[in-house]
């Protein structure tokens, strides 16, 4: 059955077919496809420079696709620009934070809640900020916190505009332990609320701790998808693409 013809409560939220995008000669993505649905946490994982980020580009409007198609809630949504993604209830989350930085915590999540596509859908903001351990730095400037917490300011204000879809890029680079874990609960807590969440990480243990299910990627395409224990027992996977034997 195709994702056009599935009904609404059969089909998957996100559906990506034989997606494909080029840099010049280089096809960072090559024919990938996979499905989403919610409440599911799908896991990226693959050597640098396997297309993982570039698919989270993709997706997420900051590239157009080159090929395939991407269907959200049923509908084609490849080329459209990121405001509009918004709208539809797809955001995401950046390697590297970038905040406003002479604006508070506060001002910043009031900023991205402001571009919901209806003010009756506006969250609490304190609720928001508690929720996420930054209740108490509401009213610091965003350049004045630690990149731990600008990582939690990020996914603050992608979920101040009320997303179906998260796309997460690399949230847990650069945590410590304790940071790890509070992320990792904060995450597998969405995903219980009905958030698809869609995860780029190199931190195999902290994929292993949320996702549902991981796809690996070389060079653009799927060499694997099931569970992660699976994937540390594939040989192609192990000892082609995540370096050896202790990758896991």
């Amino acid at each position: 059955m195709s994702p056009e013809a599935a009904s609404p409560a059969t089909r998957p939220l996100l559906a990506v077919d034989r997606l494909v995008k080029r840099f010049g000669g280089f096809r960072a993505l090559d024919e990938l496809s996979f499905t989403l649905r919610p409440g599911e946490i799908l896991g990226l994982v693959g050597p640098n420079g396997s297309g993982k980020t570039t698919c989270i580009n993709v997706i997420s409007g900051l590239y157009a696709p080159d090929g395939g198609q991407v269907l959200f809630d049923g509908y084609s949504i490849a080329g459209l620009k990121s405001h509009r993604l918004s709208h539809l209830g797809i955001n995401r989350t950046f390697q590297v934070p970038k905040p406003f930085p002479s604006l508070t915590v506060r001002e910043n999540v009031e900023v991205a809640n402001g571009h919901r596509r209806r003010a009756v859908d506006k969250v609490e903001i304190d609720a928001l900020l508690d929720r996420l351990d930054l209740l108490s730095l509401a009213a610091r400037r965003a350049g004045e916190l630690n990149s731990g917490q600008q990582k939690m300011l990020d996914l603050a204000r992608a979920l101040a505009t009320g997303p179906k879809l998260l796309l997460v890029d690399e949230l847990a680079a650069g945590l410590n332990p304790t940071e790890l874990h509070h992320m990792a609960a904060r995450l597998k807590d969405l995903a219980r609320q009905g958030i698809a969440l869609l995860v780029v990480e190199h931190l195999l243990g902290f994929i292993d701790e949320i996702t549902d299910r991981v796809i690996v990627m070389n060079a653009g395409r799927e060499i694997f998808e099931g569970v992660l224990a699976d994937a540390a027992r594939e040989p192609r996977v192990v000892e082609v693409f995540l370096g050896g034997s202790d990758a896991f």
